[in-house]
Parts: C-alpha cells; sequence; structure tokens
C-alpha cells in the first residue's frame, strides 16, 4: 500500500433534465390542453469524510466522478426522475482546494463531516409551467442546466495529537517503535522515513494519544530541500510538537545549532506554527555523562532562551520514555478538558489553527514547482 496525501480529482454534477412539450391527447377531449411535466434535478457530488481510509492512493487511479443526471419530463404531467447524488469517501483531515481558484472549499477534520463540492443543474420547465389566460396551447418548454465541474485538489493532513519533528536520524522512528505498536523503518542513514507513520500510545483504560513521525526536516526545508514542506504540513494539526535533538550527532554537528535550524525552517513554513507548543526532547542521552548532558542542556536555555518542557530519553533503551508519555497525556487531557469547558480557550485555539491553515497553504502555493499531476512523488512505499 502506498501513502499518497495530494492528488487532483474532477467532479462533474449531473445535468438537469429537460422539460417536455406534450399536450393532453383522449378520445372525445378536445384541445386538452399542455401535459408536459418539469424535468429532474441533476446529482450533486458530496465528499464525506471516513475513519476507515488513511491515503488518497485510490483516487490516482479514479480521478474523475460524475454523479447522474436527471430524467427529462413526460406527458400527462410526469416529471422526471431527480439524479442520484454520489458521495465520495476521503480520509478524515482532507482539504479540499479548487484547482482554479485556489479557494478553500472546505477542510474535513472528522469522521461523518461532508461537504458539497458540485451542485447539480437545475431542471428543464415543460410546458404546463407557460400556460396561462391568454397562452391555452404554449409550446415553450427549457431545458436543464448543466452540473458544475470542478477540478480539486485533495490534500491530506495526518490526524495526531503529538508530531514528531527532527533532524534526519535523530531517533524518531526509533522512539515511535517504542511506544507505540507501530513499526517504521529504522536504519542509520538519513531519510530512512519517506512519509508520515502515526502510532497510538496507550497508557491504560480510556487514557492514549496518536503519535505522528514524519521524515527529517535539513536546512532549507521551507523552500523544498531534502523531502521539503511537503509533509510539514502534517505537522499543523497536532497538539504540540516533540522536537528530538541527537546529543551526539555522528556528523559532529552541535545540538545546539541543530536545535536553532529546525526551528528558523518552522518559523519560515509558517509563523503560526512555529508558535505552537514545542517540548526538547534529547535522545541517545545513554551516550553522554550526566555532566555532558547537563552542559548541552545549559547551552540551549542560553543560548536559545528555551523555556519549553525539556525531557532526556533513550529512545533505543526505553529509558526516560515513561515520563515522557506521562507528561504528554496529562497535557493532552487538559487539552480536551479545557476545549471542552473554556469558550475563551476553544477560540484562541480555533484562531491558532486558522491561521495555520492560510500560511502552510501559502507557502505550498508559492513553493510547489510546476509539474504534471500524473508525475508526483507520491509514489512513495510505505
Amino acid at each position: 500500500m502506498k501513502f499518497v496525501d495530494e492528488v487532483e480529482i474532477t467532479v462533474e454534477a449531473g445535468k438537469g433534465g429537460n422539460g417536455c412539450l406534450s399536450f393532453r391527447r383522449e378520445k372525445y377531449i378536445e384541445k386538452g390542453g399542455p401535459d408536459g411535466g418539469d424535468g429532474g434535478d441533476g446529482g450533486s457530488i458530496y465528499l464525506q469524510a471516513d475513519d476507515n481510509l488513511n491515503t488518497l492512493v485510490d483516487f490516482r487511479f479514479n480521478p474523475r466522478y460524475r454523479a447522474q443526471s436527471g430524467k427529462p419530463g413526460q406527458g400527462r404531467n410526469c416529471t422526471g426522475a431527480a439524479g442520484e447524488d454520489l458521495v465520495v469517501r476521503v480520509p478524515a483531515g482532507t482539504s479540499i482546494i479548487d484547482v482554479n481558484t485556489d479557494e478553500l472549499i472546505g477542510d474535513l477534520a472528522r469522521a461523518g463531516d461532508q461537504i458539497m463540492v458540485a451542485r447539480g443543474g437545475r431542471r428543464g420547465l415543460g410546458n404546463t409551467r407557460f400556460k396561462s389566460s391568454t397562452n391555452r396551447a404554449p409550446r415553450k418548454t427549457t431545458n436543464g442546466t448543466p452540473g458544475e465541474v470542478r477540478t480539486l485538489q485533495l490534500q491530506l493532513k495526518v490526524v495526531a495529537d503529538v508530531g514528531l519533528l527532527g533532524l534526519p536520524n535523530a531517533g524518531k522512528s526509533t522512539l515511535i517503535r517504542a511506544v507505540t505498536a507501530a513499526r517504521p523503518k529504522v536504519a542509520d542513514y538519513p531519510f530512512t522515513t519517506l512519509v508520515p507513520n502515526l502510532g497510538v500510545v496507550s497508557l491504560g483504560m480510556d487514557r492514549s494519544f496518536v503519535v505522528a513521525d514524519i521524515p527529517g526536516l535539513i536546512e532549507g526545508a521551507a523552500e523544498g530541500a531534502g523531502l521539503g514542506f511537503r509533509f510539514l504540513k502534517h505537522l499543523s494539526r497536532t497538539r504540540l510538537l516533540l522536537h528530538l535533538v541527537d546529543v551526539l550527532p555522528v556528523d559532529g554537528s552541535e545540538p545546539v545549532e541543530n536545535v536553532a535550524k529546525i526551528m528558523t525552517e518552522l518559523q519560515k513554513f509558517s509563523p503560526a506554527l512555529a508558535r505552537k507548543e514545542c517540548w526538547l526532547v534529547f535522545n541517545k542521552v545513554d551516550l553522554l555523562t550526566d555532566e555532558q548532558l547537563q552542559e548541552v542542556k545549559e547551552r540551549v536555555r542560553s543560548q536559545l532562551g528555551w523555556t519549553e518542557p525539556t525531557f532526556a530519553i533513550s529512545a533505543i533503551n526505553k529509558q526516560g520514555l515513561n515520563e515522557l508519555c506521562e507528561a504528554l497525556m496529562q497535557s493532552i487531557e487538559q487539552h480536551r478538558q479545557r476545549m471542552t469547558e473554556d469558550e475563551d480557550y476553544a477560540a484562541v485555539q480555533l484562531a491558532l489553527e486558522q491561521e495555520m491553515e492560510l500560511e502552510v497553504r501559502e507557502t505550498i502555493r508559492k513553493n510547489r514547482p510546476q509539474r504534471n499531476k500524473h508525475d508526483e512523488f507520491d509514489d512513495l512505499d510505505c
């Protein structure tokens, strides 16, 4: 199975049925008058979020969708049957954008959300509609109108509570393997992770949260370097970010500088995303002494002015993971409670999400290269 998070489709709503030109013809009844019925309305097209889907790959092989047209009217004032609406299922977390106008049509964040993307054509009128006291035998009818035709871009953002970010080989995939049942590929070379991976951390009955592991970032990612901004958008739906830092990089780089690089790329990509709550996690601490680790922490606080929470773990041997997961769970539970009980807090969070959405779309629009829609970088094996 392949993970596809962007695709273009064409939707065509049904045409309205034409009105009928007909006159009543029965034995012993002269000049029976008009009895042409109206046509049926064309079917509309809806997109509906479905939790059972997690990729847009099916749309690569079936990029065109057409709703049923309305039937024409008939004599004896029979109205034509309306075309059936077409409901197309998409994964939860899908944004719909009109390719021609760059308009955000809708955002299907939760399962069951539904939105009309193409309205069916209106029915035509039969000649019965045009009879009057001065026109007893009208021969006028109207045709049904065409349904809307639109080219849409579907963008899928994974829905998770926690998003992992960091440089390649910082240990993100190792961490998600250690705390969830997900089994992403782990290897000793950059960009081992090519697609987002999701895992569920369970801490007991009714206490769980979802973690998203995205491909590693490098300097220039906001302009498309490495795997570029293609996966940065997935972080916008998370509750908070976990920034993993390798305390002893194999390339000899400085951990403090690596933290600064990632935060700079987030700021370039979306200033609103850079304001999202972000915890710093020092990974591979089993390679350092306590004194060396404390020195790294002090440099981060002093040089970067870091005030958010920090944690020290070793994902490979599960050191410090219980404390980290419990802290994450408590923060997420507090967030969920405040979203339901504190209207001001919920309004602030909603405004931040909307700001991020606009900034993410604008960055992608400016930096996306022109390419054939059938020649994308989406065909990556999970």
